[in-house]
C-alpha cells in the first residue's frame, strides 16, 4: 500500500490501522518532514517512509510501483486537493496501480450544489479527473468527523450546556470517529471488490439525540439551542467569509459554517450505509467519545 499524507491525524491512523492488518505500508512524505515525531512512530512500527517530490513525475511514479493500492490523505487547497492529488494519481496511472482511494473523507458532496462548500467543491472538482483517469476509484464518505463536536464544530457548547443548531431539530446528521474512518478506510484499501463510493457513519444523530448524549455522558442536563433559520446560518457564512476572508486557511470559521449549513439542510445525507461490510470495526457512539473526552480532561486536572 502507498499512503501519501501519513503525517496527518487522519492519515497516521490509517497507516497504523493497515500496519495493524498486516499490510506493508509505503508511507509518502514531503522533503524535509523526516524530523517530525509521527514519522518516528511509523518507522517504529515496519512502515517504510520515502521523502519524495509531488512534482517529479517520475520519483513520483517509481515510489508507487508495485503497490495493489494508492491511498491519500492529503489536506489542504487547490494546490493539494487538486494539483497534488493529480499528480499522485498521474503516478499511480504511470505505474500501473490498480486502485486509489482520494482525500474525500466528509459528506457526500456529490449531492450539493457547486459554491455551497469551498472545500468539497475541490474535492468534486477532483473526482471529476478521478473518474476519467484508468483506475478504479472509492471514496470513503463519513459525514462529519464526530471529535470535532468537542473542538471545532461549535454544536455542543459545554460551557453552557447546550446544544446549537439551525433549521430542524429533527434533522438526521452523519458522524463518524477519526478512529473508525480510518479502520475502515484501511480495510477498503485492503479490500479489492469496493466501489466508487463507500458511506459510514458511527452514529447518525439528531439535534434532540446529540442532547441525550451529551447530557448522559457529563451527568448535566443539557438543552436546546435554535440560533435560527438555515437562511440565517448561509449569511453568517458570506458575511464573515467577506469579512473574515483568510483564503490561504484549510478551516476558517465560515468554512466551518458553510459545512454546518450543508448537514442540516439534509441534501448530503449519506444513504444507503456501508457499515457492515467489515463486521470487525466496532462504530464508536457520540456518548462514547464524549464519555472518554470527560474522562481525559478528568485525569488531567491538578491533582489527579
Amino acid at each position: 500500500m502507498v499512503l501519501a499524507g501519513a503525517t496527518g491525524d487522519l492519515g497516521h491512523r490509517i497507516a497504523l490501522a493497515l500496519l495493524g492488518r498486516g499490510a506493508r505500508v509505503r508511507a509518502l512524505i514531503r522533503p524535509g518532514s523526516a524530523a517530525r515525531p509521527a514519522v518516528a512512530t511509523l518507522r517504529a512500527h515496519g512502515a517504510e517512509v520515502l521523502e519524495v517530490d509531488f512534482d517529479d513525475a517520475n520519483a513520483l511514479a517509481q515510489t508507487c510501483a508495485g503497490a495493489a493500492c494508492v491511498v491519500s490523505a492529503l489536506s489542504g487547497l487547490r494546490d493539494v486537493i487538486v494539483d497534488a492529488q493529480t499528480h499522485l494519481l498521474e503516478a499511480a496511472v504511470a505505474a500501473g496501480v490498480p486502485r486509489f482511494i482520494p482525500s474525500d473523507y466528509s459528506i457526500d458532496f456529490t449531492k450539493l450544489p457547486a459554491g455551497s462548500n469551498r472545500n468539497l467543491d475541490l474535492r468534486r472538482e477532483f473526482g471529476r479527473r478521478l473518474d476519467q483517469a484508468p483506475i478504479r476509484a472509492t471514496s470513503i464518505l463519513n459525514g462529519m468527523f464526530m471529535d470535532l463536536l468537542t473542538g471545532q464544530a461549535p454544536v455542543i457548547l459545554f460551557k453552557i450546556k447546550r446544544i446549537l443548531y439551525w433549521g430542524s431539530v429533527d434533522q438526521p446528521l452523519d458522524f463518524t470517529s477519526i478512529a473508525d474512518t480510518a479502520a475502515f478506510t484501511a480495510a477498503a484499501a485492503l479490500d479489492p471488490t469496493t466501489p466508487r463510493y463507500l458511506r459510514v457513519a458511527g452514529e447518525v444523530a439528531t439535534v434532540r439525540d446529540l442532547q441525550a448524549s451529551a447530557s448522559a455522558a457529563t451527568g448535566r442536563r443539557f438543552r436546546r439551542l435554535r440560533a435560527g433559520g438555515l437562511w440565517l446560518l448561509k449569511l453568517m457564512s458570506r458575511v464573515t467569509r467577506r469579512l473574515a476572508p483568510a483564503p490561504n486557511d484549510v478551516f476558517p470559521p465560515w468554512q466551518g459554517m458553510q459545512y454546518l449549513h450543508n448537514m442540516f439542510t439534509g441534501l448530503p445525507k449519506l444513504a444507503p450505509l456501508d457499515n457492515d461490510r467489515y463486521p470487525d470495526i466496532r462504530w464508536t457512539k457520540v456518548q462514547d467519545m464524549l464519555t472518554a473526552k470527560k474522562v481525559t480532561r478528568a485525569a488531567r486536572q491538578p491533582g489527579n
